[in-house]
């Protein structure tokens, strides 16, 4: 079997690693929104936690890989989100 006619497979087993890796970290996030606060994180690894995601994103794009491009916007937002939730907790 080529290389070529693994790509669908590839894409598949892709897309299931990037609904169970995404869903596993939904139960945090909307822990962090139910709370309203995001004290157990720090801005470094939130920092660094979305640039992850952005430059895996990035990646999915260059090589074309949907599972990888939607799978690491999601989680990006969801950093959003967080580092919103601790933002605001910090001014009020």
């Amino acid at each position: 079997m080529s290389l070529a006619a693994l790509v669908p497979y590839a894409e598949i087993i892709g897309a299931i690693a990037a609904v169970l890796t995404s869903a596993s970290f939904l139960p945090q996030v909307w822990k962090t929104v139910k709370t309203r606060h995001a004290d157990d994180f720090s801005w470094g690894w939130l920092a660094a936690f979305g640039a992850g995601v952005a430059l895996w994103a990035a990646y999915g794009v260059v090589l074309e890989a949907p599972s990888i491009i939607i799978n690491n916007i999601l989680v990006w937002v969801c950093v959003m989100v967080m580092g919103w939730v601790k933002f605001r907790s910090h001014r009020g």
